[in-house]
C-alpha cells in the first residue's frame, strides 16, 4: 500500500480557470474536516471536486461539475497510482471560458497528476501504535528492536513508557515485555 510522505498542495491555469490541488495524507478518516478547512480558505471558489481512498472506501464528488467530469478523474488518478489513506480536493475558479466535459476531465485529471508528480510516494505497512512499560535494565535491548520504529511519546520515571509505532513483526520480537496495542494502524515502511 502507498500513500504520499506529506501533504502537498499545486496550481494549475487552463483557459483562465484556476485549479488548485490539496492531496492529504489521512491517518483518519477525518474528510469533512479538510472539505472545512479548504472552503474556509477559498471561500469564493467555484467548485470544491474531491476523491478519496481510505481502506477499502472510495468516494468521489463533483460539486456541481457535469457528473463524472470531476471527481472520478481524481479517484482515478489515485487509483491508477494505486494510493491509498489519501485524500484529493481541487478547488476550481472559473475563468469565463467552458471546458466542454473532456476539457473538465482532462483539466482535473492533469491538476491531480501534477501535484502528485511533487509528492514524495512511500509504502505503508499494516502494524500497531503501542505502549511499552520496562525497566531500565532493559533500555539497550529495547532500543535495538525499536530502531526503525516511531516513537510517539516517552516518560522516564521510576520505568519507562513509551508510546511507539511498529510493524507486525517488531511488535512479536516485543512479545516477552508485554506491549500493549492502543490501535491497529499503518505505519510507513522503514528500510
Amino acid at each position: 500500500m502507498k500513500t504520499i510522505k506529506q501533504n502537498i498542495n499545486n496550481e494549475i491555469i487552463i483557459k483562465n480557470s484556476r485549479f488548485i490541488c490539496y492531496i492529504y495524507k489521512l491517518n483518519d478518516n477525518n474528510i469533512d474536516e479538510y472539505l472545512e478547512e479548504i472552503k474556509t480558505i477559498h471561500p469564493k471558489a467555484t467548485h470544491y471536486c474531491y476523491g478519496y481512498i481510505y481502506d477499502q472506501v472510495k468516494h468521489s464528488s463533483d460539486d456541481n461539475e457535469p457528473t463524472g467530469t470531476a471527481g472520478m478523474p481524481i479517484l482515478n488518478v489515485l487509483e491508477k497510482e494505486e494510493l491509498n489513506h489519501i485524500l484529493v480536493i481541487v478547488v476550481r475558479y472559473f475563468g469565463g471560458i467552458k471546458l466542454g466535459a473532456g476539457g473538465l476531465i482532462r483539466a482535473y485529471t492533469k491538476s491531480v497528476t501534477e501535484t502528485l508528480k511533487e509528492a514524495e510516494i512511500i509504502e505503508l505497512e499494516e502494524g500497531y501504535k503501542i505502549e511499552l512499560i520496562y525497566d531500565y535494565n532493559d533500555q539497550n535491548d529495547i532500543n535495538y528492536l525499536l530502531q526503525n520504529s516511531i516513537k510517539i511519546k516517552e516518560e522516564y520515571l521510576e520505568k519507562i513508557k513509551l508510546i511507539v509505532l511498529v510493524n507486525k513483526d517488531t511488535y512479536n520480537n516485543l512479545s516477552k515485555y508485554n506491549p500493549k496495542i492502543i490501535e491497529e494502524t499503518y505505519i510507513e515502511k522503514r528500510y
